[in-house]
């Protein structure tokens, strides 16, 4: 069931021309591209992420999505003021690989739609608290390897590096446009917010 989440269009790997993006770079990543991001990740850069089938939905769930640490001072604050320019309380939801959410977050079962809160343990308020609402809940959404094969081993190699399969994840836009549905949209999202970077379709792009 988790699968039918991703109904979008779909865009195979373009020939970017970056023409109207100057001082944007990308080069191409292979097989180690989530082992690549998951390291940007740790490292404390805030990502965009573009590829397959767009989320059929109103939440973003890692093909839309731009992704952080939650591990990094700050980042809660730099999300909203440079990102997605949005108020300093918004909150910003979590993704877990669903064989440890439990560690986190005391809901008890799946959540592939990040549509249900959930109360979080003692682990999430002291490892994690960016993720945690002032209520004291979370918004996840779990992941497994049938729903999102490439985020699922992002989560994992995430939590090789820093011991939490955690990531803050948002909806690729800022405030006031919709989510980024074409490369395009997704070039203008890097190229005029606070987004560190962006990995479209297996293109790791900077400026």
């Amino acid at each position: 069931m988790a699968r039918t989440c991703y109904l979008g269009p779909s865009f195979p790997e373009p020939e970017l021309d970056l023409t109207p993006w100057p001082g944007v770079k990308q080069k191409p990543l292979g097989t180690d591209a989530a082992e690549f991001l998951a390291d940007q990740l740790a490292n404390g850069m805030i990502v965009g992420l573009f590829q397959g089938r767009v989320e059929a939905g109103p939440r973003a769930l890692g093909n839309r999505s731009i992704l952080a640490s939650p591990l990094e001072a700050g980042v809660v604050e730099r999300l909203n003021a440079t990102v997605k320019f949005r108020e300093p309380f918004r909150p910003f939801a979590p993704m877990v690989t669903a064989v440890r959410a439990r560690e986190f977050f005391t809901l008890g079962q799946d959540a592939p739609y990040m549509s249900m809160a959930s109360q979080v343990t003692d682990a999430a308020r002291e490892r994690i608290p960016a993720i945690v609402h002032a209520n004291g809940t979370a918004r996840l959404q779990t992941v497994t390897a049938a729903q999102n094969p490439f985020m699922h081993q992002v989560l994992e190699a995430f939590a090789r590096r820093t011991g939490v399969p955690v990531l803050i994840n948002t909806s690729l836009n800022v405030k006031g446009k919709p989510i980024c549905g074409t490369p395009e949209m997704a070039l203008d999202c890097l190229a005029n917010s606070g987004l560190d970077a962006l990995l479209l379709e297996g293109r790791w792009i900077t400026k």
